[in-house]
Parts: C-alpha cells; sequence; structure tokens
C-alpha cells in the first residue's frame, strides 16, 4: 500500500523519520505518522481532524471538489434513481449489492425484527409529553442492550449479523413511539406487509380508529431521503460510533452515542435549523437584509443549509433532492409553498451573491429535506429522528467494519495541553 516516503528532519537535533504514504484505491495519499512520536517524542495537532484520517474504510468515498459521493464504488445518484433504502442498506453492510433472492431474504429479516418488546414500549410512559424525540430515541436504543442479551458477543459476526438487522428493523418502530407519545396518541404497531417506509408512514400518521391510506409518492420520497441520508464517511455521528465502539462496548450504546452526536445543530439538526432560518426570514424582499446581517461579523447569523465541511462544490445530495422537491409539492398539490419557493430565491440571491460564490457556499442536503418532510407531514421536531433512521445503515457498516478488523484499537487521541504546570496544593486557610 505505500507508495511514497517522507524524510522528516528535526532541525535542532539533527534526527531523521521516514514516513510512509499510504494509497488508497482513490482520493489522496495518506501519510502514516505513527513513527512521530516514537523517533522525536512529538504528536500531531489538527483541531477538528481536519487533515486527519481516523480509520481505513471501503465503506463511503467522498470527492468534496468535484461533488462525488460513492456507497461502495456507487455513484448516489445512481442509487438515487434506481434503487431503494433496504438495497442500499443491504450494499453498506454486505460490501455488494444483492442479488433478488438475496434481497428478498433481507427484506424478510428485517420485516421480522420490526416489533419492540412491550416493556420497552412502557419506556415512553417515563418521558415529559413535550421531551425531544432525539431525547428518546438516544435513551431507548441504548435501553435494548437490556432486552436482546442473545447477540451481544460483539466477536462473534451471526452476532453482528442479528443486531445490524434488528437495530435497521427498531429504528423506525422506536421513532414512530416517540411521535406518538408526543401527540398523546396510542402507538401504531408495525405492519410486515408494507414496504419499510410506507410501514414507517403508517406508524407516525396511522391511527386505530380509521384505516390509513399510503401515499406512494410520499413513501418514495421518503425513500429517496433514507437513501441520501443512509452515510457520508467518517462524518461526527459515524466517528462517534467508531469512537465508542472502540472500547467493546455493546452495539446499542455505540449507535445511541451516534445518535447524540447526530442531534448537534452542525451535524443532523441543520434541517430543522433551516426551516426556522426560512421562517425566520418570511418573505422573498427580506432576503437582502437577512444576508447583511449574514455578512456582518459582528452579527453572528448563519445562512443554514449552505456549505459543508468536506464539499466544496454543490452537494450531489442536495441537487437530487431539489429535483425531488418539485415532484412532491407538485404531486402532493403543494406546489405553491411559499417556502419552498422562499427557498429557490434565497439560492437563487446567494449563488450571485460574491461573498458566497468565493467562499464555496453551495446549498447542501439540508437545505431542502426539511422542506420535503413537512410537505409529507413530519413534524420539524422529528427531522433528525429521520436523518438517524437513514444513517443507522451507515452507523452499521462502519461499526460491523470496525469490531471485524483483527487490527482495531481502541480510540485515545492526544492533546496540546496548555495548562498550568505542577504546582503544589495550598491550604484552605492560606488561599
Amino acid at each position: 500500500m505505500a507508495t511514497r516516503q517522507f524524510t522528516l528532519t528535526d532541525n535542532s537535533s539533527g534526527k531523521t523519520s521516514t514516513l510512509e504514504a499510504l494509497s488508497p484505491s482513490v482520493g489522496p495519499d495518506v501519510i502514516n505518522i505513527a513513527p512521530l512520536a516514537k523517533d522525536h517524542g512529538v504528536y500531531t495537532f489538527d483541531p477538528g481532524f481536519m487533515s486527519t484520517a481516523s480509520c481505513e474504510s471501503k465503506i463511503t468515498y467522498i470527492d468534496g471538489d468535484k461533488g462525488v459521493l460513492l456507497y461502495r464504488g456507487y455513484p448516489v445518484e445512481q442509487l438515487a434513481a434506481k434503487s431503494s433504502f433496504l438495497e442500499v442498506s443491504y450494499l453498506l453492510i454486505y460490501g455488494e449489492l444483492p442479488t433478488q433472492t438475496q434481497l428478498e431474504e433481507f427484506t424478510r429479516s428485517i420485516g421480522r425484527h420490526t416489533m419492540i418488546n412491550e416493556s420497552l414500549l412502557r419506556f415512553y410512559n417515563g418521558f415529559h409529553y413535550d421531551a425531544h424525540p432525539m431525547a428518546q430515541l438516544s435513551a431507548v436504543v441504548a435501553s435494548m442492550a437490556g432486552f436482546y442479551h442473545d447477540s451481544l458477543d460483539i466477536y462473534n459476526p451471526r452476532h453482528r449479523e442479528i443486531f445490524a438487522h434488528r437495530i435497521i428493523a427498531k429504528m423506525p418502530t422506536i421513532s414512530a413511539a416517540a411521535y406518538k407519545h408526543m401527540l398523546g396518541q396510542p402507538f401504531v404497531y408495525p405492519r410486515n406487509d408494507l414496504d419499510y417506509c410506507s410501514n414507517l408512514m403508517s406508524m407516525f400518521f396511522g391511527v386505530p380508529a380509521e384505516p390509513f391510506e399510503i401515499d406512494p409518492i410520499a413513501a418514495r420520497a421518503l425513500d429517496l431521503l433514507l437513501i441520501l441520508h443512509a452515510d457520508h464517511e467518517q462524518n461526527a455521528s459515524t466517528s462517534t460510533v467508531r469512537l465508542a465502539g472502540s472500547t467493546g462496548t455493546n452495539p446499542y450504546s455505540a449507535i445511541s452515542s451516534g445518535v447524540a452526536a447526530l442531534w448537534g445543530p452542525s451535524h443532523g439538526g441543520a434541517n430543522e435549523a433551516v426551516l426556522q432560518m426560512l421562517e425566520e426570514i418570511g418573505t422573498a424582499d427580506a432576503i437582502p437584509k437577512f444576508l447583511a446581517r449574514v455578512k456582518d461579523k459582528q452579527d453572528h447569523t448563519k445562512l443554514m443549509g449552505f456549505g459543508h465541511r468536506v464539499y466544496k462544490h454543490f452537494d450531489p445530495r442536495a441537487q437530487i433532492i431539489r429535483e425531488t422537491c418539485h415532484q412532491v409539492l407538485a404531486n402532493l398539490g403543494r406546489s405553491d409553498n411559499p417556502l419552498f419557493e422562499l427557498a429557490l430565491r434565497l439560492e437563487e440571491i446567494a449563488l450571485k451573491d460574491e461573498y458566497f460564490v468565493s467562499r464555496r457556499l453551495y446549498p447542501n442536503v439540508d437545505f431542502y429535506s426539511g422542506i420535503i418532510y413537512r410537505a409529507i407531514g413530519i413534524p420539524q421536531s422529528m427531522f433528525t429522528v429521520m436523518f438517524a433512521i437513514a444513517r443507522t445503515a451507515g452507523w452499521v457498516a462502519h461499526w460491523q467494519e470496525m469490531i471485524a478488523d483483527p487490527g482495531m484499537k481502541i480510540g485515545r487521541p492526544r492533546q496540546l495541553y496548555t495548562g498550568a504546570t505542577t504546582r503544589n496544593y495550598v491550604d484552605i486557610a492560606a488561599r
């Protein structure tokens, strides 16, 4: 794997080290800096891990400059157009697209695991009625380790597979229960005669008093959003799952930690923040004034849904969702949606403004996804929960890849310590 070597010389001592550059299948080389601590007694300093490869992975590849996103080598645009969320989940977990028989078996397995223990359902009664659904999701996912003792041996490949199917199957059920608790409505049990997203919508919007009719267009739009959110390389929540999982903790705790990380407004909560921003702007006439506030460094106003930590060009997912927005709103009879029109106008003005163009601030996946969720009927407080349902497939794939790696090590970053040097304790009377 090593293709190049770099020689690093300490100008003070004259001591040298040879650092190998490891070549990936696609993308820039990665320098192995492990010898630095041994040879020179120094660590690297990279706040936010902007230039650090934390692991080796075969799952997802991003080229931020070109706007490329690949799941196991397949362009996300092709998967969004031709695949389904469960097929993509299989791809992420097993590394290859399934045959028809494999997909049918996988789908049946997911269907067998959709229900959750009745005792687990009673956990929701311990939350206040207005508890944020992400708080409920994180807690309930972690508690699953107390219910499913039959598959907690992380070094048993079969146990890892059972967990993978189980958590992907139950995330919609757990999420729907949180939503129903928030509404004060009775829980709706899963229906295994429905596809993944139709079942999710049935549990979200169905009530025992009357039959619920599935809108196939809305179900397909939801499936598309899940595909686009399924994985995104070593993002904050996935890195959190890997870091927690590296300790050997049970997989439910690792996934719960990912849920907690996803909740942040700079990560999974961004689509919720986009709608809040659009509602704050109100009308197209107010856009110039709002953008002036964004450009004012003293104001601290942010243009939510624009720019990305990785993409320095258009987010490929955003372009797909933008087109889907038009289709969904038109088919649902909501083509005159004022927020969508406002979003289009904001995008148009911002992309003509040199301030944003020079900084490569283009719309990202969060800019339009919330509008689709709202059109489907999903409330703003549940947006990040929907993200978590989708990202579970990626979290599971990364967790499995890490645990199966014989060279896995517990994550233990170093630091640049700038605190006090050694000092002696002073008795309280003398302070």
